[in-house]
């Protein structure tokens, strides 16, 4: 039996819209900071973000601050700054004090590595031309100078060869 309310009573409006405060499940995590659920759960175990609150079901839920934070770490990571730096990145973004100068030292540095590895695989990629170059494709493939190379001399453990 449902309760008479009388003439002056109101319903209360239903607000369909979300709210700052609202708390977000994983799924809705991820697909707004544009990762996959695991990830979201990753960056949990490496303490990326923190653990989230727990609601009555025993379900994850999360702030609406962690998309934002999720977010900057995905981008951080596109642009090769490894997991370790992206924390160094984080601790600097939430530190009082910091300036765009820690930032842009981090970036420079990242530069650096970036300019390293690109100069290690033009040399990877001359090494391996010229091993094709050598290779006709038509002889065994015990023949094959592209696996002879990779075969290279055993190493003996504690000795060294001399001239």
């Amino acid at each position: 039996m449902t309760p008479y309310l009388g003439t002056d009573a109101r319903l209360a409006r239903v607000n369909t819209e979300r709210e700052p405060s609202e708390r977000l499940t994983i799924g809705i995590v991820a697909t707004q900071a544009g990762v996959g659920v695991e990830t979201i759960r990753f960056y949990e175990r490496k303490g990326l973000i923190s653990r989230p609150q727990r609601r009555a079901r025993g379900f994850r839920s999360y702030s609406p601050e962690t998309v934002e934070r999720v977010t900057f770490i995905r981008k951080a990571k596109d642009l090769g700054f490894s997991l370790l730096e992206v924390q160094d990145l984080l601790s600097i973004r939430d530190e009082d004090g910091a300036t765009c100068a820690d930032v842009l030292r981090r970036a420079e540095a990242k530069i650096a590595d970036i300019d390293a590895r690109v100069a290690a695989l033009k040399v990877m990629r001359r090494s391996l031309g010229a091993l094709m170059h050598a290779c006709d494709g038509t002889a065994p493939v015990a023949k094959c100078p592209i696996v002879i190379s990779l075969r290279g001399r055993p190493r003996i453990r504690g000795s060294h060869a001399k001239g």
